[in-house]
């Protein structure tokens, strides 16, 4: 593992898609609001971190991987501080679009004594314009040479398109691993890219069967194979860990570890960072899969959107005790 994780810096991963911020304000709740019975947040503290594709890209980062990263912001005081949060970790800020058409998204989760009391966003999710398009796929063009995997995080925020993934996979002739954390609605995008990572829901929705056991779960999987043709599909199950079904047939099944839980938004981003970092290094899919899960499992164990490191995960592997 750890001669693995030695190639991580020389491999090259880019990533594509919704950037945004994700805002945390922190405080206590003691007593309820007289004007509507809500609780009354007395904010202690406010953070603003690097959310959706940027977080992914983060994960990359705090992996060790060598990180190239595209996708539009607005131009607008949160895209400027996404910006300047890139930019501080020492990732190269050339790709990222300013669109005077769109808004930066950010995310505002209210948290009292560890539990979210409330969030809201601010989004626009209308698709991006062809010249944005043109100006992700330039920039991924000049990267080619770099990398050695995509990764395609769709939030449903209007970046990730048919016609930006369709054009994506003729650019790279499939000479590039491109591996894509899906969203419900546009399954339909994603045929022809090696890898898939949705959770429970998501492949339901993608593979039309409500999976609610092992026979389900192994329906859909081969569904969601035959319809996108892509090498692999990983479907995340929360704490039941995760399945890996390859083309060739094989079925892996992944458990989790036991632990205690306090966040799990951006656990996702976090699986198919590591996953596509360790594969894309040289590891086989049912190795990746399983620095993926022990990934997961460090970041839900810590508040607010997480990484995890290389160490961290070699500690899980050593303690780790299956559900």
């Amino acid at each position: 593992m750890k001669n693995l994780f030695k190639k991580f810096s020389k491999t090259g991963i880019l990533v594509i898609g919704d950037l945004m911020i994700d805002q945390y304000i922190w405080g206590k709740v003691r007593r309820i609001s007289p004007e509507a019975p809500v609780p009354v947040v007395e904010v202690t503290e406010e953070e603003m971190l690097l959310g959706g594709a940027a977080n992914v890209a983060n994960n990359v980062l705090s992996l060790g991987g060598k990180v190239f990263i595209t996708g539009a912001i607005g131009m607008d005081d949160k895209g400027k501080i996404l910006i300047n949060k890139l930019e501080e970790k020492g990732f190269g800020t050339d790709g990222i679009i300013m669109d005077e058409n769109r808004s930066t998204t950010v995310k505002t989760r209210v948290i009292a004594h560890n539990q979210q009391v409330v969030r809201f966003d601010r989004e626009v999710k209308s698709d991006i314009g062809k010249s944005t398009v043109s100006s992700i796929l330039d920039y991924v063009r000049s990267s080619l040479h770099e990398i050695k995997g995509i990764i395609i995080s769709d939030y449903c925020k209007g970046l990730i398109t048919k016609t930006l993934i369709k054009k994506l996979i003729e650019l790279t002739e499939s000479k590039v691993f491109i591996a894509v954390d899906p969203k419900t609605g546009h399954f339909d995008y994603y045929k022809g890219v090696d890898l898939i990572t949705p959770n429970i829901g998501e492949a339901s929705f993608g593979a039309g069967i409500d999976i609610k056991d092992d026979e389900t779960l192994a329906a859909a999987g081969e569904i969601l194979l035959k319809k996108l043709q892509c090498k692999a599909v990983i479907i995340t199950r929360g704490d039941e860990g995760m399945t890996l079904f390859e083309k060739n047939g094989h079925i892996t099944s992944i458990p989790t570890c036991a632990r205690e839980v306090y966040e799990v938004s951006g656990a996702g981003d976090t699986v198919i960072a590591a996953l596509t970092l360790s594969h894309s290094a040289g590891a086989e899919l049912k190795e990746a899969a399983d620095i993926a899960n022990h990934a997961a499992g460090v970041v839900v164990g810590k508040l607010g959107t997480a990484v995890a490191t290389q160490q961290e995960i070699l500690k899980s592997m050593k303690e780790c005790k299956p559900l």
